[in-house]
């Protein structure tokens, strides 16, 4: 008897594509009307072509004694989580580095809430990748709880579920990203926010809870779309990366995944030549640092986190000859690159994950230390800013320092893992300066009384910089290695190799 004549077979068969997008044409046409693509579609865009293997694909909502079964395997398809383990980037990363599990949250049933059986999904996938060391990607468009699983007769609160838990046990053990577009409330953004990283698209709102939690709590009457708008979640650091659409979002996680999961083999790079002439003749000017990390990173390979959060620190990762780097440095032309209460958090913060996961570490440094100041303080500098020297302190992983410019006081201490020796290798180009404090500020300080006595405001700032000019002298780049406060001074073209030998020597591969 010839297979697809079997009634079991072809019932199998049918269940199967009633959980398709095919079989569910009204819900996918609604999200392309607006734009957006199908659960499903940005599954197949992030996993590998046939490395999906799929959990739970029969679940559906809890809701059998209020509706029609067949109903509910076409419409609550999944019971809205579609779970699995895959493989992503396996054609530029060693295969078995390329293994994965994913999470996408299907917006298309009952707006992506969180019913009994998504939820026991979640906790199995979330478990397999803890038992199996599996990264995860994770898409959180959805409504948070749902009340109306009217199946489920064990529970009252339903409080005694394990999937935030689960998730967030996988903090340290694997790395975790979270991908959002559309709405993401209640549950799913608490999902979202416990991620290690997190990417979300210009439509997408994320609040803690959804507009109908809000009035029943009294707080008013709210359209969704004034809920955590992206460009108030980009500026206070809840979103890593702002995407463009769901397939930018997409490959925007594979990238970022990619630096942990090891070394590729095709890499190209920059002439090096033009960093000599990165850094102004004038001491005093602010220069594009980005430009200096996509001349040292193989070219295309810089991928910036939080950008317009915590200015004055660039976090990020590059590769140089494939291999993948976690990288700090410092915004000369934010704040003149000195390290504000936010700044330190946000770089303390991607220290930590970068450390919990093996990623070797390069600090480009130019800053005249802490942000200091009564509004300095307003912000807990005093406790947000220790924060960037605990981490400092426990990093395990090589870091590699190179000086560009400025390298003062306690900001430039906690740049480097707390101390100048800390980094496996501390390097300096010849435009590098030092000391306890900035020139300006020390001059002003240690000489305030040779300054206040002269009387003629041209000949003040004349001997004013004199002063300052006397101590560049003594803290210039050549003087602090012939001290022993760093390791080397260095060429700037010759950054990439110091770098690279310096890693290698510390053993990474």
């Amino acid at each position: 008897m010839d297979d697809d004549t079997r009634p079991e077979l072809k019932a199998y068969r049918d269940r199967v594509n009633r959980t398709l997008d095919d079989a569910r044409a009204e819900a996918r046409d609604k999200r392309h009307a607006k734009g957006y693509r199908t659960a499903r579609e940005n599954l197949a865009d992030l996993v590998d072509e046939g490395s999906f293997q799929e959990y739970g694909q029969f679940a559906v909502a809890a809701q059998r004694s209020r509706r029609e079964y067949e109903d509910l395997q076409s419409a609550t398809a999944a019971d809205g989580i579609i779970t699995g383990t895959c493989t992503i980037n396996a054609a530029t990363v060693a295969t078995q580095r390329s293994r994965a599990a994913v999470v996408v949250n299907d917006y298309a049933v009952l707006a992506g809430t969180q019913g009994f059986f998504h939820h026991k999904k979640l906790d199995r996938i979330c478990e397999l990748a803890m038992e199996q060391r599996l990264p995860m990607v994770m898409y959180t468009e959805g409504g948070g709880g749902r009340p109306g699983d009217t199946d489920v007769h064990v529970q009252i609160a339903g409080l005694n579920i394990k999937s935030f838990y689960t998730w967030a046990a996988l903090s340290g053990v694997v790395p975790r990203i979270a991908v959002n577009n559309g709405y993401c409330f209640a549950g799913n953004a608490a999902l979202f926010g416990c991620a290690d990283f997190r990417i979300a698209t210009r439509t997408s709102w994320i609040g803690m809870a959804g507009p109908a939690m809000i009035e029943g709590g009294g707080l008013g009457k709210h359209e969704p779309t004034a809920i955590g708008p992206i460009d108030v979640q980009e500026k206070n650091g809840v979103v890593d990366i702002v995407a463009e659409d769901e397939a930018h979002a997409t490959r925007l996680a594979k990238q970022l995944l990619s630096y942990f999961q090891g070394a590729i083999q095709d890499w190209d790079a920059a002439p090096q030549e033009s960093l000599r002439d990165a850094i102004p003749a004038d001491r005093r000017w602010g220069y594009p640092v980005r430009r200096v990390i996509e001349t040292i990173a193989d070219t295309g390979s810089f991928l910036e986190l939080q950008r317009i959060y915590g200015r004055s620190i660039i976090t990020g990762f590059i590769r140089l000859q494939g291999k993948p780097v976690a990288l700090i440095a410092n915004d000369c032309q934010q704040l003149g690159g000195a390290v504000d209460s936010e700044a330190s958090e946000k770089a303390a913060r991607f220290l930590d994950i970068c450390n919990a996961h093996g990623l070797p570490v390069l600090s480009l440094t130019d800053t005249p230390g802490f942000m200091v100041g009564p509004a300095s303080e307003v912000e807990g500098a005093v406790r947000r800013m220790g924060t960037l020297f605990t981490v400092g302190a426990k990093l395990t992983v090589p870091v590699v320092a190179i000086f560009l410019r400025k390298g003062y006081g306690l900001g430039a201490m906690a740049m480097t893992g707390g101390s100048f020796m800390s980094p496996v290798y501390a390097a300096t180009w010849p435009t590098g300066e030092f000391g306890g404090m900035g020139l300006e500020g020390a001059v002003r300080l240690g000489f305030r009384k040779e300054l206040e006595a002269v009387e003629d405001p041209a000949e003040r700032e004349q001997l004013f910089e004199q002063l300052v000019a006397r101590m560049y002298e003594v803290g210039k780049a050549t003087e602090a290695a012939a001290y022993l406060e760093i390791d080397a001074v260095i060429d700037p073209a010759d950054t990439r190799d110091v770098i690279l030998r310096a890693l290698a020597a510390a053993g990474t591969r």
